[in-house]
């Protein structure tokens, strides 16, 4: 079976089978448009430099916003009744660790492993889980990703440095404003005897999106 064919089915079986209409989040796509419009009026006054901003973002992005999901990872990596609760109940799990709020009201758990590779995308628009990944990419929110991931989806996360094996199968699902989803990626080799901190600071965002291999 294609991995297109297994994305299509994962477009439309994400959770537990059932077809969800994919709603735009209002209040975020609000949002976001006001923030635009403040930015580029403040850069057209030179009140902040374009550059400064989007290293800014970028470090929440990449580095603040995920850590909250690497301690979810870590701990699942590490306590297997925790690990068991977070892919049957992942809402309930995640806010056990003090993680809720806004975006991050449903959220499912994958897990991937030597047989199956999730990935996440979220195709008309860009729900996101906020509570866990902070901030979404700024190419997560690009139609080529949004369009590409579903249609191609190991030669999408080949770019991002990791060729999937040919016997693993290769599982897409999309995010709606009714559930999110976060990774839990397979476990790096070798670390038997990390600590969970440590354990926590190899995870990264683009391991619990789906696009990377840690």
């Amino acid at each position: 079976m294609s991995d297109e064919h297994n994305a299509g089915a994962s477009h439309h079986h994400a959770d537990a089978g059932t077809h969800h209409h994919h709603d735009h989040d209002e209040i975020e796509k609000g949002a976001a448009l006001r923030v635009r419009a403040i930015e580029e009026l403040m850069i057209a006054k030179g009140l902040i430099n374009p550059d400064t901003v989007d290293a800014i973002v970028e470090h929440y992005e990449r580095d603040v916003g995920p850590r909250n999901g690497a301690a979810v990872v870590a701990r699942a990596w590490t306590d297997p009744q925790y690990r068991e609760w977070l892919l049957s109940n992942g809402t309930a799990a995640i806010n056990d660790m003090g993680f809720s709020g806004f975006q991050g009201e449903h959220i499912r758990v994958l897990e991937n492993n030597d047989k199956v590779h999730n990935v996440v995308v979220c195709t008309l628009c860009s729900c996101y889980p906020w509570p866990v990944l902070g901030l979404p990419p700024a190419w997560y929110k690009n139609p080529a990703y949004r369009s590409r991931v579903v249609r191609e989806p190991r030669a999408v996360i080949a770019e991002f440095g990791y060729d999937v094996p040919d016997d693993v199968e290769v599982r897409v699902w999309d995010s709606t404003a009714e559930v999110r989803y976060l990774v839990i990626p397979k476990k790096p080799s070798g670390t038997e005897g990390a600590s969970v901190k440590e354990l926590a600071a190899m995870v990264t965002r683009d391991g619990m999106i789906g696009t990377a291999r840690l």
